[in-house]
């Protein structure tokens, strides 16, 4: 099995040719259903209806338990879409420009089952398949995006989230917290800086706590929270939205150690192998469009060279 590379192609096919329980983690984000056409024969997200969507994502996912092993996780990003009858997505029509770059608008028309204006709850339906294929839904990861594409719509507020899922294969699984461990804040750190705290008695207000009183605790660190504030940046050779680092990073150092290998079946630009190698990990990616396959290896290639041993 190679290692520290791009492999092209159909992701499900290829996920078929790696052997049982060789990941660590997979982090991805699929192309999302209904915005945009990737102009590649087998690409996935411009299927008619959103159930067929899902039903792809089940297929794909369920190679990808196979060979995870069986501490690993996977981390899923997904954004959602509204039904329109203009095609339209996030509130932009199909004559304007995606904010990263411009979109070929060649997708499926409304399903006739979902209301105008309706929100489609793809993540979620697509969480919720996996579940029910055997997967552990561990957690929804909130990314808020403080500098969200603008909207024009009046009758609701301006979309400026995306999910990531949590997802694992087993009950018990690698999830190193301490590696992804935030700074406390301002408020806390104050409250365990107190002289008399050894000495306050704390709340008895907690109903049928059995334990005693509750006193003030932590420290100058905290357990990481499950909204993660991430901006958005484009890549000028890449039309199309790519990773941001600092949604990635957080994602190997907890759910990989040093050496493991990371896993993302729709590579595109290639951001998850670059933090992969940052963070002395390795990587195998997946991907059909052989334009993204030159952009990714132009990017990863200063970090390969750095990472000679592995």
């Amino acid at each position: 099995m190679k290692i520290n590379t791009i492999l092209q192609g159909n992701s499900l096919e290829i996920l078929k040719n790696i052997p049982d329980k060789s990941i660590q983690t997979c982090i991805t984000s699929p192309p999302y259903w209904g915005l945009r056409d990737y102009g590649t024969d087998e690409q996935l997200g411009l299927e008619e209806t959103p159930e067929q969507y899902v039903e792809n994502m089940v297929l794909l996912f369920r190679e990808v338990r196979r060979i995870l092993k069986d501490d690993g996780t996977l981390w899923l990003n997904l954004g959602d879409s509204y039904g329109s009858s203009t095609g339209s997505i996030y509130g932009i029509s199909n004559s304007k420009k995606y904010s990263e770059g411009d979109l070929n608008f060649n997708r499926p028309s409304r399903p006739s089952n979902i209301k105008q204006k309706n929100l489609m709850g793809i993540p979620w339906r697509v969480a919720f398949a996996l579940q029910a294929d055997g997967w552990y839904l561990r957690q929804d990861i909130i990314w808020h995006k403080p500098n969200p594409m603008p909207e024009s719509v009046t009758d609701r507020c301006t979309k400026s989230h995306e999910y990531i899922f949590l997802m694992t294969k087993s009950a018990q699984y690698y999830y190193d917290h301490e590696a992804i461990k935030e700074r406390s804040t301002e408020s806390t750190e104050k409250r365990l800086s107190q002289p008399s705290l050894k000495k306050q008695k704390g709340s008895n207000r907690v109903p049928n706590k059995s334990n005693g009183n509750m006193k003030a605790v932590g420290g100058d660190m905290r357990n990481k929270r499950s909204v993660w504030t991430v901006a958005t940046k484009p890549y000028k050779e890449a039309h199309f939205a790519v990773f941001p680092d600092e949604l990635i990073k957080p994602c190997i150092l907890a759910g990989s150690a040093k050496g493991d290998i990371v896993l993302d079946p729709f590579f595109g630009s290639g951001t998850t192998g670059i933090v992969a190698l940052r963070s002395r990990r390795r990587f195998i990616g997946i991907e059909l469009n052989s334009e993204y396959i030159s952009i990714a290896n132009k990017r990863l290639k200063p970090y390969l060279l750095q990472n000679e041993l592995f």
